[in-house]
Parts: C-alpha cells; sequence; structure tokens
C-alpha cells in the first residue's frame, strides 16, 4: 500500500532504534494505529464522561467477549465479527429496557453486564475446554496489528467525525436535560442508541489490540482528566485527544523499552495524567 510505504517513511526519520529503515514494522504498524485511534477515543470518552458511561462502556467490553466465543463456537474465520454484531445487539437491549422500565441504569448494565461475561465464560469452557486462548482479547497487543486492520481503523475514525458532526449539539443537549430534549422534539432514544452503538463497535473492534481489561479506561481517563482542565467544549475535546495521543504514544514507546503490555502502560501514563490535573484543578479552585 502506498499510505503505508509513505508512512513508513516518515517514521525511518524518528531518532529509535525500531524506527530504522527496514526494521520492526509492527512498532511502526502500533504507532499509526495509536494516532489514529486517539481521536476516537478521546472524542467519544467525552460523551461518556458528560453521561456517567463508564460502567456501561465496560459493559460492551464483556459483550464483546462472549461475542468473540459465539463466532469461534460458530465456526467463523473472523469471530470479530460476529462479537460486533453481538455488542450491537447488546447495546441496543441495555437501551431500550433503560428506556422501557423504571429501573436504575447501573442497575440495567450490571445485569446485562453480569450476563454476558458469565455466558462466555460458560460457552468457553463448555466441554472441558481451555480458556487459555482466550486470554489474548483480555490483554491485547497493539502490536499485532495488521496494515488492513489500520485501514479499518481509518474508517470508523471518519465515520465517527461525521457523526459528531452531525449530531454532537443533540447528544449534549440530551445529556445536559433529556426531558427538555424531548419537548423540543430530539429523539434521544434513538440518539442515545446510535451513541451505544458506536462505542459497541470501538470496543469490540479495538478489544484485541487495546484488551478488555484496560479498554473502559482508554475512554475514560483522558476525557476525566480533560474535564479537570477543560472551560468548554471545545477545549474539553481538544485536551482530550491530546491527551489521549500523547498516552497513546509515549506508552507504545516506554512499553518497548520496559517490556511491558502496550495497554497497561498507556493506561499508567494517563492515570498519571489524571491525578495531574485533578491536582491542578484543586489548586485553582
Amino acid at each position: 500500500m502506498i499510505a503505508m510505504e509513505l508512512w513508513y517513511n516518515l517514521v525511518d526519520l524518528l531518532p529509535f532504534e525500531w524506527a530504522e529503515p527496514g526494521r520492526m514494522l509492527f512498532m511502526k504498524n502500533a504507532l499509526l494505529a495509536i494516532i489514529l485511534l486517539a481521536p476516537i477515543f478521546g472524542t467519544l470518552g467525552t460523551m461518556i464522561v458528560n453521561n456517567q458511561m463508564a460502567f456501561f462502556s465496560d459493559a460492551l467490553g464483556h459483550g464483546a467477549f462472549t461475542g468473540i466465543v459465539i463466532g469461534g463456537l460458530a465456526g467463523f474465520l473472523q469471530p470479530m465479527w460476529s462479537a460486533v454484531a453481538f455488542s450491537l445487539v447488546f447495546s441496543v437491549g441495555i437501551s431500550v429496557v433503560h428506556h422501557k422500565t423504571r429501573m436504575s441504569s447501573d442497575t440495567i448494565i450490571g445485569v446485562f453486564s453480569s450476563f454476558a461475561v458469565a455466558a462466555g465464560i460458560f460457552l468457553a469452557t463448555l466441554g472441558g475446554k481451555s480458556f487459555a486462548k482466550l486470554n489474548s482479547y483480555l490483554v491485547g497487543s497493539i502490536l499485532s496489528i495488521t496494515p488492513s486492520e489500520i485501514g479499518i481503523i481509518a474508517v470508523i475514525l471518519v465515520l465517527v467525525l461525521i457523526y459528531w458532526y452531525f449530531f454532537f449539539n443533540r447528544l449534549l443537549f440530551a445529556s445536559i436535560n433529556p426531558v427538555l430534549a424531548r419537548s423540543r422534539g430530539v429523539r434521544t432514544f434513538w440518539l442515545e442508541t446510535l451513541f451505544s452503538m458506536a462505542i459497541a463497535v470501538l470496543v469490540t473492534v479495538s478489544m484485541s489490540w487495546i484488551g478488555l481489561l484496560v479498554i473502559n479506561s482508554f475512554l475514560v481517563l483522558p476525557a476525566a482528566a480533560a474535564r479537570n482542565l477543560a472551560r468548554n467544549q471545545r477545549q474539553y475535546h481538544l485536551i482530550a485527544v491530546a491527551i489521549s495521543l500523547f498516552s497513546g504514544v509515549s506508552g507504545l514507546i516506554a512499553s518497548y523499552y520496559t517490556e511491558t503490555a502496550s495497554g497497561a502502560t498507556i493506561v499508567l501514563i494517563t492515570a498519571v495524567i489524571f491525578l495531574l490535573t485533578l491536582l491542578a484543578r484543586r489548586r485553582s479552585a
């Protein structure tokens, strides 16, 4: 691919041993993937934090895990797509139950999440099967990403930006005052459902690269840190994306030299940034 060749030539200019021409293409692929993923996680994470949906995005990861298991049992060559389908159904189910009942959202999410993770483990170990083959989805490895998968991320980034351009104002309105939004003709149910589906696709597609155990932190921590510093929505989004990008790139490079899991290293750096922004907020208060 011409685009990847151009990217490799650009990375060759960096002062790192893994950036030398013709060496360690997996690091160069991972770096590009993080640069593309950072705006997605940073942007969508702002609305997750606004709507207090951190538990929801974690539950979607459990649903994606169950979808992976179902796809494997069905004999799919690419169980990831069955996971995407299951996650979409899972997210819609949570939205429907939430809007049709008077139960609190955290209770509904807890029920769905518990069912999903239990069903996934049950199916994965049915008949005495080993769970070990699924461990890669729990930890993830951004270093295993391929150029074709990077292309998928690029498409998702474009779709997210288009979605944000057309629906952000209504999403924000609904998150601030859903009752008033509905009285003004905003279809809050469909807005929330579409947003939930977007998170479901992102979590599912990224799970094998980032890891189910830490993927929720990729969505929540950059936005939470940005909220400590931002004074308006524009600053909020820009800071969240900047923190996501900085943490991703620095975490990837640090994990290479410390020989640690890249996902966990990125999350630790983001957590430190969150603590620093929290201290800065308290001092300025």
